[in-house]
């Protein structure tokens, strides 16, 4: 089976809503609570301006969407279209970092380089436009991931988008160029 990596499509929004979905509710477990997990759902999900921009990736194996995830040149760090604190200002290139945005894998799919392979892709992509460095905020499953991958952790903090906090970690890296 073979991993194809190409720009996401408003054909595949229903795809990557329903990876979000199980992604969000298989893999955090273990590092929050089922409350946390839950209210996860306000701060995370789908920014429809990802796919408007062509910055955002599906990977797919055999016709199936088995993850996703990108970057931005806009300021928002981290959420969907529902989430608080939006800000679609585009970023200086010169001054300013670039974002990882929504990473996901379909829980059935890990381990398989789904992850490193949208990193690597949006990580050049970002450096084309003329990025140095680039950050995102990160849940506490993906932080060790993100590490092994040369991302440094910032600050840890936590989301109050839902019912309850979940815990987030700014995560930073210098993109090679």
């Amino acid at each position: 089976m073979m991993l194809e990596i190409r720009i996401a499509t408003d054909q595949d929004e229903e795809d990557i809503r329903q990876l979000m979905d199980l992604a969000i509710e298989q893999l955090q477990v273990g590092y929050l609570t089922d409350e946390q997990i839950e209210a996860s759902k306000a701060g995370m999900g789908l920014d429809r301006l990802l796919i408007d921009d062509g910055t955002y990736f599906c990977v797919v194996e055999d016709g199936i969407v088995v993850g996703c995830g990108g970057w931005s040149r806009r300021a928002t760090l981290y959420g969907g279209n529902h989430s608080a604190g939006r800000d679609p200002r585009l970023l200086d290139p010169a001054t300013e970092r670039a974002r990882i945005r929504a990473m996901y894998t379909h829980p059935d799919h890990t381990k398989k380089g789904i992850g490193r392979l949208i990193l690597e892709t949006a990580e050049a992509a970002a450096a084309k436009e003329g990025f140095a460095e680039i950050e995102m905020a990160a849940t506490m499953a993906g932080k060790p991931f993100y590490e092994r991958c040369g991302y440094v952790v910032e600050s840890e903090w936590e989301d109050t988008n839902g019912a309850v906090p979940v815990p987030l970690a700014t995560m930073a890296k210098r993109l090679a160029r």
